[in-house]
């Protein structure tokens, strides 16, 4: 219940803010695995690395022959990111 419940606040957050809102979501949790829990660290890192990623995802939307909604870049990155999360936890029943 709690999941599907997770799950379905993160889709509305994204429904409401767009594709770009999964820099916010996706960028802490990888540097979570990264540089640990420390939020001293976490969040100053947090912050230059997810300007560093919508950078990369827009000139990566802008380099082919027609040019691409920055969302879908982000969101191609941003969706796998979370099945990968959502896959490698055990789920416990009560």
């Amino acid at each position: 219940m709690l999941l599907a419940a997770s799950a379905l606040v993160t889709a509305a957050g994204v429904a409401f803010a767009g594709v770009v809102g999964f820099v916010g979501l996706v960028v802490p949790h990888v540097l979570r695995l990264v540089v640990g829990p420390d939020h001293r660290v976490l969040l100053p890192t947090a912050a230059l690395a997810g300007g560093t990623f919508l950078v990369a995802a827009d000139t990566i939307a802008r380099a082919g022959a027609t040019e691409l909604p920055v969302g879908v870049v982000t969101a191609a990155v941003g969706a796998p990111f979370f099945v990968y999360l959502l896959s490698r936890r055990e789920v416990y029943e009560l």
